[in-house]
């Protein structure tokens, strides 16, 4: 027999989907229609004007940002989000979250309500946006096929043991916030920024140009690109959304074993 709560948990659903970058442009048709087939969309998105774009497409859009608060840790926040979510997919209705760019880069909710609702027995799924990192390639003219692009978080690179790789280009996002462990705070400042150069410099000159980018997020906005040298980034000015880019430092060196190998494979291929 099928009972009320068993209809409502078959009904209960929820797509996560990615707004993209740049207001109105980056919307996928597939993204648009789970949007406004919702009972319930969730808005975490970059500011209020593209909250109120968002609710042309759906009359219950509530937004995630009244969470956030100075002193609070954004770990604490980013789990109401997804309780808030869950219980609107658990009530039996069909819920849309929607997030700026696209929905699985730097951002743990989505990730996580996902893996939550699949656990339940709910349909849950991801639909990827137009990331920052997308945008990167296109505005800054960077082809991460040609000598290779390593992304990392700032403060992960900075407090742990990693290694870079300074033939290719590498990405470091969130350097406003670098060395922020208590996920309080909106921004850090210079000092801390000088412990990220300090550490960089250990592969690259302290005079190597690097760019710091900001995308655009509304159609009449041009992206935001300077190029400051390595030295100058603790006092250059840095929000949560300005990404730095270290453009490669040292040329490929060929390894002469493998091309000899293949060399050899080439001739005997020839041969056969």
């Amino acid at each position: 027999m099928t009972t009320p709560d068993s209809q409502a948990a078959a009904r209960g659903s929820i797509a996560v989907v990615g707004m993209g970058m740049t207001l109105g442009s980056h919307l996928t048709p597939i993204s648009r229609s789970a949007i406004e087939q919702a009972d319930v969309v969730f808005a975490g998105l970059s500011d209020h004007l593209v909250e109120e774009w968002l609710k042309r497409m759906n009359s219950d859009v509530r937004s995630l940002q009244g969470y956030y608060a100075e002193g609070k840790s954004r770990m604490t926040t980013y789990r109401e989000w997804v309780e808030v979510m869950m219980a609107e997919v658990r009530a039996g209705k069909r819920v849309c979250a929607v997030f700026y760019g696209h929905p699985g880069v730097f951002a743990w909710s989505p990730h996580k309500v996902v893996e939550v609702a699949r656990a339940e027995g709910y349909d849950a799924y991801m639909e990827p946006g137009v990331s920052a990192e997308d945008c990167l390639y296109a505005d800054l003219g960077i082809d991460p096929g040609r000598v290779g692009c390593q992304h990392f978080e700032a403060s992960q690179l900075m407090l742990y043991r990693r290694q870079l790789d300074t033939v290719g280009y590498v990405v470091l996002w969130q350097v406003g916030l670098v060395g922020d462990t208590t996920l309080a705070r909106f921004s850090t400042g210079p000092a801390y920024r000088q412990v990220l150069v300090d550490r960089l410099a250990r592969d690259y000159p302290l005079d190597h140009e690097i760019i710091i980018y900001r995308c655009a997020t509304l159609p009449i906005q041009q992206p935001q690109v300077s190029r400051v040298r390595l030295r100058d980034l603790p006092h250059a000015a840095l929000t949560m959304t300005e990404t730095v880019i270290l453009p490669p430092a040292t040329p490929m060196e060929p390894d002469t074993e493998a091309w000899e190998r293949v060399r050899a494979l080439d001739a005997a291929a020839a041969n056969a």
